[in-house]
């Protein structure tokens, strides 16, 4: 059940399960084009049985790349890549709007028999390359469980302003159009997993676009082999889901249609504000899992891990 890890320096990290061969992960942090907003991403993301569920660079969105963190409007710019949506004029390429995060160093590389983990610092720049965010991101690797299929990935990223004046996290939705909220952690899954089945632990399919709760789940099938694949998507507590604390609520931005996109985004409806020195954490996880489960049982394997 070993987990193992290896580490091409100046490209990519790979953290594989010794007992099935299968590389889990692969944490690609080497820069890339400018127009897709450079950042470290994570793909592929395979199952224990070596099934891929993450997409990378589809021809409908070339900055798309397996499941990143990232920032659509951001103090008008844009970290997500791509073209720019103002509203009024729909999307329209701005590459002086097109901003990174850059990789500054690893604080932990490392792996246990149970654990693999990725602790690095990262930089975030306008398309100036000015100083706008110092961010501490910790990506882990673990609970291996063979007899259910799954494992899971835990991603924590605390982003400090260091600008002079507030960094505003926005989206789409919070510069006028509707139901396109999304912003953070992004995942874009594979083309085969179009209309997928999507639910929480109280809704199923269309009622989830902007709505709130602790977890969802996308069910999806593949291409080129039998079966399915299940990928459940966990808020920290910590990240106030509901907003019953008095911080910025999270909603979840999700489509089935006309690809597989999961995004708890961090500015759905409202835009998030964070003042010069402060400092946003946000910490996720994420189960993935072959097979496709139901309800009952994301909500009984979520249930039985701790934060």
């Amino acid at each position: 059940m070993s987990l193992t890890l290896t580490h091409a320096h100046g490209d990519r990290i790979t953290v594989a399960h010794e007992a099935t061969g299968t590389e889990l992960l692969a944490y690609v942090y080497r820069p890339e084009a400018a127009w897709e907003a450079p950042k470290p991403y994570l793909h592929p993301l395979r199952t224990l049985s070596g099934a891929v569920v993450t997409d990378y660079r589809p021809n409908d969105h070339r900055w798309h790349k397996g499941l990143q963190l990232t920032a659509s409007h951001l103090s008008g710019q844009n970290l997500w890549g791509g073209n720019t949506y103002v509203h009024g004029d729909g999307y329209l390429e701005l590459p002086d709007r097109v901003g990174s995060m850059a990789h500054t160093a690893f604080d932990e590389v490392s792996a246990t028999a149970s654990r693999a983990v990725i602790a690095e610092r990262l930089t975030w720049h306008p398309h100036d390359g000015e100083l706008w965010a110092e961010e501490e991101r910790r990506v882990e690797a673990g609970d291996v469980d063979p007899e259910t299929g799954s494992w899971s990935l835990t991603w924590t990223s605390s982003v400090t302003n260091r600008r002079a004046e507030p960094l505003r996290f926005g989206s789409p939705t919070t510069h006028g159009r509707p139901a396109a909220g999304y912003t953070g952690l992004f995942w874009r899954g594979p083309r085969a997993f179009r209309d997928g089945r999507v639910f929480t632990s109280e809704a199923d399919g269309g009622d989830l676009m902007g709505s709130q709760a602790p977890w969802l789940a996308y069910v999806g099938e593949h291409d080129g082999r039998d079966g399915h694949a299940t990928l459940v998507f966990e808020h920290a507590p910590g990240n106030d889901h509901a907003g019953e604390k008095g911080t910025h609520p999270a909603h979840w931005f999700v489509r089935s249609d006309p690809f597989a996109a999961v995004a708890p985004s961090l500015a759905f409806h409202e835009e998030l504000v964070l003042e010069p020195g402060d400092t946003l954490t946000r910490g996720y996880r994420v189960h993935i899992a072959d097979g496709a489960w139901d309800r009952q049982r994301v909500a009984a394997h979520v249930s039985g891990r701790t934060w």
